[in-house]
């Protein structure tokens, strides 16, 4: 996931929390990597698992790619 300048905070969490299955505090320190490094790894597995995880993230308008 990468860093804009559109999205709050809130939303982030929320959507990582709905989208990638993290726990609030998994959610809260991926939000502040992303804001403070750029960019950040939020989920971690097979491609057809990751597949409809990140289209949720885009879908919620974040941005977000498979690498």
């Amino acid at each position: 996931m990468h860093n804009d300048d559109v999205n709050t905070f809130d939303h982030v969490i929320e959507t990582l929390i709905y989208a990638c299955e993290h726990t609030p505090e998994q959610a809260e320190q991926c939000a502040m990597l992303v804001h403070y490094k750029g960019k950040c790894t939020v989920k971690t597995g097979l491609l057809d698992d990751l597949k409809p995880r990140c289209s949720m993230l885009l879908e919620a308008g974040l941005s977000a790619e498979l690498v």
